[in-house]
């Protein structure tokens, strides 16, 4: 009986061993391709397949120390009988829930006093080691002046307000004053963590049952009463565990160029996933040796401090650069670059938004000729190329490794987030044109070299102009700005940083009417205003910050508002608009010096992307050359 030819096929490409395995038992296939027993035959002999023993690998942390010593928390109260407790916060419907607080406080403990935040204000977001805030030095003084005894804050329902408010119990505990903050689900652990990364070990939190901008007043209340309550009085009061206190806080000891792990690269691969140390990809083992060649391309000592970090205020070492950029797949003779970059990561300009649900998503670009001698690319689909690739990446595991930012518990993107890039300006290409290139125009040399970190609220969706007239394509463009606002809608603030994006043939037609970005800027503040009706009805109906509808004023009333403190006037009606309204009442979406025009990209296409986003940091690259 002859095997089907089909049933040969398929054993041979599932694997060499099955069919010499099957061979040497003489089974074969009837017509109906069911397995049979083929008559006896002299056995052919098969070797053993042959297993190489995976090498292993010593590797080392690539995680900064944190720099911040904790302190040492102030026993809780016995009972909030006779106490003064400030109730303080801004956002999400605190309007609602707080009042409400203060009702349950005095029903239940007649004898407390009760202070709300027009009295005593907040401290915001606590400052970073060494660094003064003045929100926070009041927001203390008070606490002091009023003989304060304990502090609830709230409500923690989005990535920035969370340490916004978390930053009120910090002040406080560090004052000996016992606090809780109320929080959603989703911003619990931020609530703790942001609290542990400034030295407090214990931060009781009050979980809220949900979105509080998606309750009503009445949910609002009910919850406040039946869920919040009980979990404000148990934090207040109930003294802090050995438990709590030993949960979450580690400090390394010993040389930070000590093995961490030993292991296969999938052993590795894994311990990191379990540490934290990586984002889920496949990472380059940081060996020590592989660690100190990078080394070889500064002149900084190894131990030497390269910026201390927020969040979480890490002491990042020039070796702990080295790691990260061993792990991420980048070249040795880039850490001139990633030095600097990492330099930029702890610029309040640049990292301000991280941490909001609105998922602001981190990337750089590159000035000078650093970019074109190294080879990182600034043509068309240049943050895929190999070089930009791992760039990014290294920004990616610096966040989590040198700054202390985790998805999911200080980086609150609600969607997530997609992998950090790097681009380049074309240099050249702004000369040809007669522009001057950004780190130029920010005050550097032509030759010199620099890295801009800055973010975006979006990526693609760009835009075509098919037109010479450069008049035409400045009103496309501001235009694109109108819709291109921070947040979707435009309901967030009113002005945002903007990254503006062109090639060259769209930069040419534009620099023949516009002789420097900054002219082009001029024009474009005039030009790309917004509809007042159209900014209140996102900003009322959409409000980042919570609910505005059903408050105190109407959406008509709210235009007003709008129009008085953002500046409406009556301007002409754009020409996009083909409205038979020769005027509208519009308001400004662009402010001098918050707007980026790069030159780079696809040099043989007609393209612009606008893309809004937070703050940026440029850093100067150095080289060191040994003596």
């Amino acid at each position: 009986m002859n095997p089907h030819p089909f049933c040969t096929i398929v054993l041979a490409l599932a694997c060499p061993l099955i069919c010499l395995e099957l061979n040497a038992q003489r089974i074969v296939c009837d017509e109906n391709c069911k397995l049979a027993d083929a008559p006896p035959a002299a056995s052919v002999p098969v070797s053993a397949p042959v297993v190489k023993e995976e090498p292993g690998y010593a590797v080392v942390s690539p995680v900064g120390r944190s720099s911040v010593k904790m302190i040492q928390q102030a026993p809780r109260l016995e009972t909030l009988d006779g106490k003064t407790i400030a109730v303080v916060g801004v956002s999400f419907m605190t309007g609602v829930t707080h009042p409400e607080i203060k009702r349950l406080i005095l029903a239940n403990y007649p004898s407390a006093k009760v202070i709300l935040l027009d009295e005593i204000g907040i401290a915001g977001p606590y400052p970073a080691p060494g660094v003064t805030r003045k929100a926070k030095e009041e927001f203390q003084a008070k606490l002091k002046e009023m003989k304060v005894d304990a502090v609830i804050s709230g409500n923690g329902g989005c990535g920035l307000c969370t340490p916004k408010e978390t930053g009120s119990c910090i002040a406080a505990e560090y004052l000996g004053i016992p606090s809780v903050i109320i929080a959603g689900p989703g911003f619990v652990d931020q609530a703790r963590y942001t609290a542990l990364n400034n030295g407090v070990p214990v931060m009781r939190v009050a979980q809220y049952p949900g979105a509080f901008a998606t309750h009503t007043a009445g949910q609002l209340i009910q919850n406040t009463r039946e869920i919040l309550w009980p979990q404000i009085v148990d934090a207040l009061t109930r003294p802090i565990s050995e438990e709590e206190l030993s949960a979450g806080i580690s400090g390394g000891k010993g040389d930070i160029r000590d093995d961490a792990f030993f292991g296969t690269l999938d052993e590795i691969n894994e311990y990191f996933k379990e540490m934290r140390w990586s984002d889920g990809l496949p990472i380059v083992p940081p060996t020590f040796e592989k660690v100190e060649s990078f080394l070889k391309y500064t002149d900084l000592k190894w131990d030497e401090t390269v910026a201390v970090l927020p969040i979480a205020h890490r002491d990042t070492k020039l070796w702990h650069v080295a790691v990260n950029a061993v792990m991420a797949g980048c070249k040795p003779e880039y850490m001139p670059i990633l030095i600097a970059l990492t330099k930029g990561l702890g610029d309040g300009n640049f990292r301000r938004t991280l941490a909001s649900t609105h998922a602001w998503i981190p990337y750089s670009w590159l000035n000078g000729p650093v970019a074109r001698q190294l080879g990182i690319d600034s043509g068309q689909g240049q943050i895929n190329e190999a070089a930009n690739v791992a760039i990014g990446r290294f920004m990616n595991l610096a966040l989590m490794n040198l700054c202390g930012y985790y998805v999911k518990q200080d980086r609150m993107g609600s969607f997530g987030y997609p992998m950090s890039w790097c681009m380049v300006e074309d240099d050249a290409a702004c000369l040809r044109i007669g522009w001057e290139p950004y780190h130029v125009r920010k005050g550097f040399n032509l030759d010199d070299n620099t890295i801009t970190l800055a973010s975006t609220l979006l990526w693609g969706n760009n835009m075509a102009p098919s037109t010479t007239d450069p008049r035409k394509v400045m009103e496309l463009i501001a235009w694109d700005i109108c819709e291109r606002s921070q947040f979707a809608l435009g309901s967030g603030r009113q002005f945002t940083f903007r990254t503006i994006l062109m090639t060259e043939p769209v930069a040419a037609i534009l620099a023949g009417k516009y002789k420097s970005p900054e002219a082009l800027e001029k024009v474009l503040i005039d030009e790309s205003r917004r509809p007042v009706k159209e900014r209140a009805f996102a900003n009322y109906y959409a409000n980042p910050g919570g609910a505005k509808d059903g408050g105190a004023h109407t959406l008509r009333q709210y235009q007003g508002h709008i129009r008085r403190d953002e500046g409406g006037e009556m301007t002409p009606t754009p020409e996009w608009y083909d409205s038979p309204e020769s005027e509208q009442m519009t308001i400004p979406t662009m402010k001098r010096g918050m707007t980026a025009f790069l030159i780079t990209g696809d040099a043989a296409r007609n393209k612009v992307q606008t893309m809004p986003g937070g703050g940026y940091a440029t850093v100067e690259i150095e080289f060191y050359i040994s003596e």
